[in-house]
């Protein structure tokens, strides 16, 4: 018997609702963005955020159901994204679902929103099944996991500091590129020279997989500061595509590491970042030469989106691992607590 479940995603700055059938099949992924509405400001405004979901969340929830095909009596759960992310964003949607469930008289299903994008990398995979290592790599996020079966993580590394989607999206500010700055930085960067500048590697300790990038961005900050000092015009697409080698580089080379290290031959990479052609490019040469399988999303899962919490919350389904309908919503959430 199919199981169907309605999923909501509101933790940042996309409403996003989704129907999806036993993990895996999409019936519906409807994603309302507010990138023109934060544009004005060079980010995300939290406050305007929380009051943007609350003015879409219930058409975009209908507008997936519809499109769905997927009668509401035929629902068997409904799950949200509970956490981490922007607090009163994701109130909106923690909200919404229970309120939704109880109407419903269905279960109410809360889901890590780094597992949804670890699940993202998994459920556009024809017969992946763990054990196998994700890379997420996203704008507060850049995390390493080894997944030994569904729901169980192990965080083997993360960010330190600034993670790998903040620091595009600075850098590129400094280049004077508009928001949001990682694909507009990977479009000037494919026009630029890899190996112009020697820009800095965080290797960190030997066997540390952690990350940390602020050495980066201050180091590619102060370059294009002591230039403008000097009255020189650097070569901003040789800023960005040395930028981006120096970042991907670290991502790519910790990612197969980590495979060896749990003697792993599946490797995915998943969240925002993900989308670009240059970082996946780069793993996969990687992972191929060392005989590991590399699995990506396509782009609509890469970023924020409902169908990635709906596949999660197929897996927590089949186990009763139900919330309650007090589930509230959390700001900073571990990883590996989702179980």
């Amino acid at each position: 018997m199919s199981i169907a479940i309605l999923a909501i995603e509101s933790s940042c700055d996309e409403t996003s609702a989704a129907v999806v059938i036993d993990g895996k099949e999409i019936k519906s992924n409807i994603i309302y963005t507010q990138i023109a509405t934060h544009k004005a400001y060079g980010g995300v405004v939290p406050e305007i955020a929380s009051r943007e979901h609350l003015r879409k969340i219930s058409s975009v929830v209908k507008e997936a159901i519809r499109v769905s095909n997927v009668p509401m009596e035929s629902l068997d759960a409904i799950a949200v994204t509970k956490g981490p992310g922007l607090i009163g964003s994701l109130l909106v949607g923690v909200s919404y679902a229970k309120a939704m469930a109880f109407s419903l008289g269905i279960p109410l299903i809360g889901v890590h929103h780094l597992s949804g994008h670890l699940y993202g990398g998994i459920m556009s995979a024809e017969q992946l099944e763990p054990p196998l290592v994700a890379l997420i790599a996203s704008g507060g996020h850049s995390t390493l996991v080894f997944m030994k079966d569904h729901l169980n993580f192990e965080v083997m590394g993360e960010t330190r500091d600034d993670a790998a989607g903040e620091v595009l999206d600075k850098v590129a500010r400094a280049l004077g590129l508009p928001y949001p700055g990682g694909a507009a930085l990977e479009h000037m960067a494919m026009e630029g020279d890899r190996t112009a500048i020697d820009f800095p590697r965080a290797w960190l300790d030997e066997n540390s997989f952690d990350f940390s990038f602020s050495g980066l961005k201050s180091s590619v900050l102060n370059y294009l500061n002591r230039a403008a000092m000097k009255g020189e015009n650097p070569c901003f697409p040789d800023v960005a595509a040395s930028f981006q080698e120096a970042l991907f580089e670290v991502l790519a080379v910790k990612s197969v590491k980590a495979c060896k290290e749990r003697s792993c031959y599946d490797l995915v990479l998943s969240g925002g970042v993900a989308a670009n052609n240059r970082l996946k490019e780069m793993i996969g040469s990687l992972a191929a030469e060392n005989d590991i399988r590399f699995h990506y999303p396509p782009k609509v899962l890469c970023t924020d989106n409902a169908a990635m919490i709906g596949s999660v919350a197929y897996y927590k389904f089949i186990q009763n691992d139900f919330s309650r309908s007090s589930l509230n919503a959390f700001a900073n959430l571990n990883l590996e607590d989702e179980k």
